[in-house]
C-alpha cells in the first residue's frame, strides 16, 4: 500500500487485546529465568525450615488458608523490592507479574497479609539465621573482617506527639481541673439534657471534647508515671554501680554525687504518646522520633551477620552484643572488627581482647576534611584506648579501619535509598525488632541471589 507521499505504509506487530490464549500460561514464564522472583520463591520452598510457622495450623475445620510457604515468599520478595505496606503488597499481587510469579496468581488481600505477618512475627524474624547460614555455605560470609554501625530509623510516630517531663508536670493538674469543671457542669445539666436528648438516653453522656481531654489526661498520667519509674530504676542501677566501684577502690569515689541518684526525671526527659518505646534521637536529618538499628556486616560481600535494635541514642553497649551474636549464629567469631568512635570504651576493648578478636575502633570523631579515625574529640584516655589510638595511627591510611565505611555504611544506603525503608510500620520495640530482622533477612537474600546468579 502506498500513501500520498509515494512511500509504502509501515507495518507493525499485531496488538490484539481480545485474543485468547489456546494454552494457559505458566507463572514461570511471567519473568525470565534467573529472575529474583524465582530465586526467592525456590529458596523459601526448598531450603528454609518453616516448621515453626506450620505448627500454628492445627485446626482442620474452616476455609483453607493461603499456603504459608507462599505467604513467606511473598513477604520476603516484597521487602526485597521495597514494598512494605500490606495494601501495596495486595495491589502488587493484582498488577505485577513478578509478584504473580511468586504467588502463583494467588491474590491475598491486605488484611490477610497483615494478619499473617502479625501471627508469625517471631518465626519470620528467626529466618534471619537460616538465610545467614545459606550465605555462609555460598561463601559470601567469611568473617575475616566485620564492620559495625548503627543508623537511626524513624518510628511510626511523630516527635510532636511527645511531651517532656516538665510539660507533663504542668499539664496534669491543668487537665485534671479542666475535666473536673466540665464534669461538674455536666452533672448540673442532667435534667435539661434528659429533656433535650429524649427518654431513650440518660442525658449525661459526655461530649466528644470532654472524652478527648479525659483520654489525654490518662495518657499524661501514664507517661509521667513511666518517666518516674525509669528515673527510679536508673537511680538504683547507678547506686549499685557506684557501690561496687567504691568497694573495689576501698575509699569514697571522687567528684560530686550524680543527679541520676535523685530518682527524679530530668525536665527535658520525653515520652511519646503514639509509640512510648521510641525516643527522640539526633540523626543526619535533625532530631527525629526513632529507633537505633544496628548491623554487623561481613566485608566479603556486605552480608549482614548480626543485627540488633535499641531505643538508645548511644551505640557503645551494642558492640559486644553484636560480636557474640555473630558467634551464636555462625559458630565462630570474626577475626577482625571495625567500628566508629561511638563504640569505643575501655570495657568494649577489653571484651574484644578477651574474645580474641582484633579490633579497629575509632578513638575520636573524624574532623571534617580528614580521614584519621583518631582526630577530633576522643573517647577517654584509658590504657586500652591509648593502645587502640596507637594501632590506628601506625596503620595510617592503610589501616584495616578503612574497610568500615566501605562495608557497613553502603548497606544502610541500600536499605534506605535503594529499597526505600525509612520508617518502621509497627510500634513497640518488640515488633520493631522483628521488622528490622526481616529487613536484614531480605538484604541477605539479595546478596545470596547475586552470588548464585
Amino acid at each position: 500500500m502506498v500513501d500520498d507521499l509515494g512511500m509504502s505504509e509501515k507495518t507493525f506487530r499485531p496488538w490484539e487485546i481480545d485474543q485468547t490464549w489456546l494454552f494457559p500460561p505458566s507463572v514461570r514464564d511471567f519473568v525470565p529465568d534467573g529472575h529474583l522472583a524465582h530465586v526467592i520463591r525456590d529458596v523459601v520452598r526448598e531450603e528454609l525450615d518453616l516448621s515453626a510457622i506450620f505448627s500454628h495450623y492445627t485446626e482442620l475445620r474452616g476455609y483453607p488458608p493461603y499456603h504459608p510457604t507462599m505467604m513467606v515468599a511473598l513477604l520476603l520478595y516484597a521487602m526485597c523490592r521495597g514494598v512494605y505496606s500490606s495494601r501495596r503488597i495486595e495491589i502488587a499481587c493484582e498488577e505485577r507479574v513478578d509478584f504473580m510469579a511468586v504467588t502463583g496468581m494467588a491474590k491475598p488481600d491486605h488484611s490477610t497479609v497483615c494478619k499473617f505477618r502479625n501471627d508469625h512475627r517471631d518465626a519470620l524474624a528467626a529466618l534471619f539465621v537460616q538465610v545467614l547460614a545459606l550465605c555462609r555455605e555460598a561463601g559470601i560470609a567469611k568473617l575475616g573482617h566485620v564492620a559495625l554501625d548503627g543508623t537511626k530509623v524513624r518510628a511510626n510516630a511523630s516527635k510532636h506527639a511527645a511531651m517532656s517531663y516538665a510539660r507533663l508536670k504542668k499539664a496534669e493538674p491543668e487537665l485534671a481541673a479542666l475535666v473536673e469543671e466540665w464534669l461538674e457542669k455536666s452533672r448540673d445539666r442532667d435534667e435539661r439534657d434528659d429533656a433535650e436528648h429524649g427518654e431513650d438516653r440518660r442525658g449525661d453522656e459526655l461530649p466528644p471534647h470532654i472524652k478527648s481531654k479525659i483520654s489525654k489526661l490518662a495518657k499524661v498520667r501514664a507517661a509521667k508515671a513511666a518517666l518516674e519509674a525509669e528515673a527510679e530504676a536508673l537511680a538504683k542501677r547507678v547506686a549499685a554501680e557506684r557501690a561496687a566501684k567504691k568497694a573495689a577502690r576501698g575509699k569514697p569515689l571522687p567528684g560530686s554525687k550524680p543527679k541520676a541518684l535523685d530518682g527524679v526525671p530530668r525536665d527535658k526527659a520525653q515520652r511519646n504518646f503514639t509509640d512510648p518505646e521510641s525516643r527522640i534521637m539526633k540523626s543526619g536529618d535533625g532530631y527525629v522520633q526513632a529507633y537505633n538499628a544496628h548491623a554487623a556486616v561481613d566485608a566479603e560481600c556486605q552480608v549482614i551477620v548480626a543485627c540488633e535494635l535499641t531505643a538508645r541514642q548511644n551505640d557503645h553497649d551494642e558492640l559486644i552484643v553484636l560480636v557474640d551474636q555473630v558467634e551464636e549464629h555462625l559458630g565462630e567469631r570474626p577475626v577482625e572488627v571495625s567500628a566508629d568512635s561511638n563504640y569505643c570504651s575501655e570495657p568494649n576493648l577489653a571484651a574484644l581482647i578477651e574474645r580474641g578478636v582484633r579490633g579497629y575502633i575509632a578513638t575520636g570523631r573524624q574532623k571534617h576534611g580528614t580521614k584519621s579515625p583518631t582526630s577530633g574529640d576522643t573517647r577517654g584516655n584509658g590504657p586500652l584506648t591509648r593502645q587502640m589510638r596507637t594501632r590506628l595511627k601506625r596503620g595510617g591510611y592503610r589501616s584495616r579501619y578503612r574497610l568500615r565505611k566501605h562495608t557497613v555504611e553502603p548497606v544502610f544506603g541500600q536499605i534506605k535509598e535503594c529499597r526505600n525503608f525509612r520508617r518502621f510500620l509497627h510500634r513497640g520495640i518488640e515488633k520493631v525488632t522483628a521488622e528490622w530482622q526481616m529487613i536484614c533477612t531480605a538484604h541477605n537474600l539479595l546478596k545470596l541471589a547475586a552470588a548464585r546468579a
